[in-house]
């Protein structure tokens, strides 16, 4: 089960009219992923995607001329072993960032070839388990154009997007702040929270806007109108800052998704500054690395939910890993978000999600099925794929 193969397939579905969105950090006028490849000598191909938002092209190359001489004729079978040498190989110049994000793909996609050769899901291979569903909560209330130009009919437009969701059937929901004003921000989350009712589950997310002044005004607000966790309230290299704001805030203090490997987000545990733990696969290592940080994220009793972005490939191996994160604490009957994490949907629109994988992922009552098929679960569909590619580079 030699590798034989590395393929890169950069995908990009423009996104036009009322599909563009923003963040605090910037818009979003396409879906972009880097998915991964990987054939062996014997047939078996693996799956897998790198990064989360940097540019992807530059991914594939760093694949192609850095990592895949390092791969080509090895054991597939083999992550853990190869994980270590490509991370020890780049440490000098990629502790974080590109190197990280490529090494994540790689990995993901030696999962799911050892997955399919013994015939079992990622999951059973990690030791089993804790559940075949997840609830999911939807990421949305983005920014629009509309938002920029009339910030004042900001929280009506949030109020509209919140009732969709209760129509959507969940009961859960995560929303953008840090582009407008606090003022207008503020307004707007207090929109949702009324529209929704008391009951509704809603977390917030600043993508690192705030200062620390900012943040704990914006948190006091979100505390105020009862909301469960504030995410990335400050820049990731403000460990301490965020851990000071943790203790100043009732709130939950979720983040990340911007750290890379075991000991980024061992600095976030150390710190004290996270109450839920937010790394993501496709960035931050993989499903070997991933293993490694659950083990972490137990060991300070901190639940952990993941950070999920990208295409259809990105989606099952996070799902793949939340299956066997445990209880934290255990008690008889787990309940999200107490003690079982919850899953991040994104609800803008995304081909490279909803398309690429035969079947989806379908939305039942508010949960997701854990893929139970060999290795990832899931088929990709040629077609969906081929329409997508921006770019292919193969290495052999």
């Amino acid at each position: 089960m030699k590798i034989d193969r590395i393929e890169t397939f950069v995908l990009k579905a423009p996104l036009t009219g009322g599909d563009r969105f923003y963040s605090s950090q910037a818009p979003f006028g396409e879906r972009a992923s880097l998915v991964v490849k990987i054939t062996t000598d014997d047939g078996l191909c693996g799956w897998g995607e790198s990064g989360v938002s940097m540019p992807v092209d530059h991914l594939a190359t760093y694949i192609h001329e850095v990592l895949s001489p390092r791969l080509l004729g090895r054991d597939a079978a083999h992550a853990g072993p190869i994980g270590h040498d490509l991370y020890a190989f780049s440490r000098d110049f990629g502790r974080k960032g590109a190197s990280i994000d490529a090494l994540s793909g790689i990995d993901i996609a030696l999962w799911d070839i050892r997955g399919k050769a013994s015939g079992q899901p990622i999951h059973a291979l990690m030791g089993g388990a804790f559940r075949e569903e997840v609830r999911a909560y939807a990421t949305g209330l983005y920014y629009t154009e509309a938002d920029l130009t009339d910030p004042a009919g900001a929280a009506d437009r949030a109020r509209a997007l919140a009732a969709s969701y209760l129509e959507q059937g969940f009961s859960a929901v995560k929303g953008k702040v840090g582009l407008l004003s606090l003022p207008h921000d503020i307004r707007r989350m207090a929109a949702v929270r009324e529209e929704v009712g008391p009951d509704f589950l809603l977390m917030t997310d600043a993508n690192h806007a705030y200062n620390r002044h900012t943040a704990r005004i914006m948190g006091e607000a979100l505390q105020e109108l009862d909301y469960y966790w504030f995410e990335e309230p400050l820049v990731p290299e403000d460990i301490e800052g965020t851990a000071a704001l943790r203790n100043t805030l009732s709130i939950a203090i979720a983040c990340g998704e911007c750290e890379y490997t075991r000991y980024g987000m061992l600095d976030l545990l150390k710190a004290g500054a996270v109450d839920i733990l937010q790394m993501d696969i496709s960035a931050a290592g993989g499903l070997t690395e991933g293993q490694a940080v659950l083990a972490l994220a137990t060991a300070y009793h901190t639940p952990m939910c993941l950070h999920v972005w990208g295409s259809g490939v990105a989606v099952a191996a996070a799902l793949q890993l939340t299956a066997v994160i445990p209880p934290i604490p255990h008690t008889a009957q787990p309940h999200a978000p107490e003690n079982a994490p919850l899953f991040e949907f994104d609800r803008t629109r995304n081909p490279l999600r909803d398309d690429l994988v035969e079947g989806g992922f379908p939305l039942h009552n508010e949960t997701l099925q854990i893929p139970q098929a060999p290795g990832l679960g899931i088929e990709i569909d040629e077609k969906a794929l081929g329409r997508f590619t921006h770019s292919h580079r193969t290495s052999k």
